[in-house]
């Protein structure tokens, strides 16, 4: 049984799609821990409607918030605290794929990250990079505290436009292992999803 959980190297890098992707590549089921913002479509709802598979179970979040801030802040807004060791893994004999929100240091309470949360489920890391004027830093600066914290990475997901120059360097410098990219598209759709899945399930 394989049980991802999807990071990024910050916020709006792609980790949705992606995290559809490998939904659709594992047939896989999803889940969001913590949905801050964006509750009349959540990531949650965007994933089953990219993922075509009869087979996917779509799991409630944990937490869901107002607010489209840090979880921390988001919660704080409530009059709320995030139980971070409260959070458990769904019950499921299937494959699974984690998201998390934003990048690895986002704080969910006034004490424990997103990272603090990768490491008590025990999942393996997906990263998601995406090319922009700063991305090399934030993306070692990623895997930099990944390796420190020992949680393992099954590979590397760079998302947008090509940037060979870019891409080339982070695999050479962190020695992460490449998946297939995501490149540009005019449209997400079940369709597309479904044909980059199958680039993926070789690497899985």
């Amino acid at each position: 049984m394989k049980r991802y959980f999807v990071t990024g190297i910050g916020t709006e890098v792609g980790k949705t799609v992606a995290a559809a992707i490998l939904t659709e590549a594992l047939q896989a089921d999803y889940w969001k821990p913590v949905q801050a913002g964006g509750l009349d479509f959540t990531d949650t709802d965007t994933v089953r409607s990219l993922v075509s598979n009869p087979v996917s179970v779509f799991h409630p979040e944990a937490y869901r918030l107002k607010m489209a801030a840090s979880p921390h802040k988001a919660a704080a807004a409530e009059g709320r605290e995030i139980d971070v060791l409260g959070i458990t893994l769904p019950e499921t004999s299937n494959n699974l794929i984690v998201e998390g929100a934003g990048g690895l240091m986002v704080p969910l309470n006034k004490r424990y990250l997103i990272l603090d949360l990768v490491q008590q489920l025990g999942l393996e890391v997906v990263l998601v990079s995406r090319n922009y004027l700063g991305s090399i830093n934030h993306t070692l600066l990623t895997a930099e505290v990944l390796r420190y914290r020992k949680v393992p990475v099954a590979g590397i997901i760079f998302n947008g436009e090509e940037n060979s120059s870019t891409e080339d360097f982070i695999i050479k410098y962190t020695g992460l292992r490449r998946l297939p990219s995501i490149r540009q598209e005019a449209d997400f759709c079940p369709e597309t999803i479904a044909g980059y899945a199958k680039d993926f399930v070789p690497y899985l």
